[in-house]
């Protein structure tokens, strides 16, 4: 699915975005909660709007989950098996939301990335997440 300098760049990629985590996963958050308000209803306790300790703290999890996912692309059915459980059988989050959440995350990386978000790294991070969410769903078959 992707090749050696693909997930090569995706793991530089998401190296150099740790620092901003909180910013990219609020952002990409606020992004799928505003475009798809039906993703809100699992979210519906929680303080969802811009900037909120909430949002940031819930997308600096989700960056980080999806870097570390970036380091060894082959093992990340393995790596994602805690939060494949957790989504499926604690959560019960509809597993179509990952794919809105990957779509949402690709318009943050563009905006946030501008020149550096070359159609390369577009294509290879589009398949990059699209994997991701395709494992956390893995569980609910």
């Amino acid at each position: 699915m992707l090749s050696k300098k693909e997930k090569e760049l995706i793991a530089e990629i998401w190296g150099k975005l740790l620092p901003v985590a909180e910013d990219i996963g609020s952002d990409a958050l606020l992004r799928m909660f505003t475009s798809y308000p039906g993703t809100k209803t699992y979210f519906s306790h929680l303080d969802i709007s811009a900037r909120s300790s909430h949002l940031l703290s819930h997308g600096k999890k989700i960056v980080e989950a999806i870097a570390e996912g970036a380091q060894d692309i082959s093992q990340l059915a393995v790596n994602l098996g805690p939060l494949q459980t957790l989504h499926a059988y604690q959560l019960r989050i509809d597993p179509s939301n990952f794919k809105l959440f990957s779509h949402c995350m690709l318009v943050t990386l563009a905006c946030h990335m501008g020149d550096d978000f070359t159609p390369v790294a577009h294509a290879a991070m589009d398949k990059y997440l699209s994997a991701f969410a395709a494992m956390l769903a893995l569980k609910y078959r």
